[in-house]
């Protein structure tokens, strides 16, 4: 299990974590989602040892990371595919991590057949690896002292349709078989089909969490019109919260009822009206995080200025 209890980090006036709590459980994959600069990287580098909290606690497994007995073998870590020694071949960064850690070189070998590279890319330089080579490079690294938990920042980025897909099956079964995954990623339709449970950060805020399904069933309306910032701005004069998501939708925290009233009493010809039950993890998230979101922010001010 992972918790973080009222986590706080700021880098002189800026306050980069504020006051964040959440909870990950033993055998489900949770996803933790924000825009760029939210502080899913900050969070998880003070998860980890890597940065010191201004206030707050993270514990993994009931303990600071500094005090875990064994890290590598308790807690796999993934945070930058790119920050391994480039000089050095991927199977000598493995056997140079199994030695640290006590583990059989075999381990190695079982490592690198799990992530699929094989004798000739183990042989390389890093240098010469892809982004996706070193994310399955980094993956191997994470597994290699049979971990309980699993902590990735964006674990996929650079993964081909099939490495996406392998990523998948890998960490569900990893969750499956009892571990616990908190996943950072900015494939919202991957977090959508592999995670159980979802964490949304804005602004250095928890903005929402919980199961996947409990969120996306609070969604509220999905309405579309030809320019959805009129209809934001039409949603917004009658009280209702809106925001403007993509291809000119606006998830509406409202019945479809009322939508459909205020959109009809504007003049506004309406091209989509339904629940946002079954909108999906990006409007959600566009909802959950429009404070953060610059191109929301600008068209939203554009259509009440």
């Amino acid at each position: 299990m992972i918790t973080v209890h009222s986590l706080t980090k700021k880098y002189g006036g800026f306050t980069a974590v504020d006051d964040v709590s959440f909870t990950a459980h033993p055998g489900r994959v949770t996803g933790f989602l924000g825009p760029n600069g939210a502080g899913k990287s900050t969070t998880m580098r003070i998860m980890v040892g890597l940065t010191d909290p201004g206030s707050g606690d993270a514990r993994i497994l009931g303990h600071r990371f500094a005090d875990l007995p064994d890290p590598g073998r308790e807690v796999g870590v993934l945070l930058d595919a790119s920050a391994q020694h480039a000089g050095r071949t991927g199977r000598e960064i493995l056997t140079i991590a199994a030695r640290t850690m006590g583990l059989p070189r075999t381990r190695v070998d079982a490592m690198l057949e799990r992530v699929s590279l094989t004798p000739e890319e183990a042989g390389r330089r890093v240098r010469n690896y892809s982004l996706g080579m070193r994310q399955r490079l980094g993956i191997a690294t994470a597994l290699l002292g049979d971990p309980e938990v699993l902590i990735l920042d964006e674990p996929a980025n650079g993964l081909d349709p099939a490495g996406i897909r392998w990523m998948r099956d890998l960490l569900r079964g990893f969750a499956d078989d009892g571990g616990t995954v908190l996943l950072s990623s900015h494939l919202l339709h991957e977090i959508e089909v592999i995670a159980d449970d979802l964490v949304v950060i804005g602004n250095g805020r928890i903005v929402a969490h919980g199961t996947k399904d409990e969120l996306l069933a609070g969604a509220g309306t999905l309405v579309r019109a030809a320019h959805g910032p009129t209809l934001a701005a039409a949603l917004h004069a009658d009280g209702i919260t809106a925001t403007a998501t993509t291809g000119g939708a606006v998830l509406a925290e409202a019945d479809l009822a009322h939508v459909g009233r205020v959109a009809f009493e504007a003049g506004i010809p309406l091209i989509e009206l339904r629940p946002a039950d079954g909108a999906g993890l990006e409007e959600m998230f566009l909802a959950l995080t429009a404070e953060s979101q610059r191109d929301s922010a600008i068209e939203l001010e554009g259509a009440v200025a």
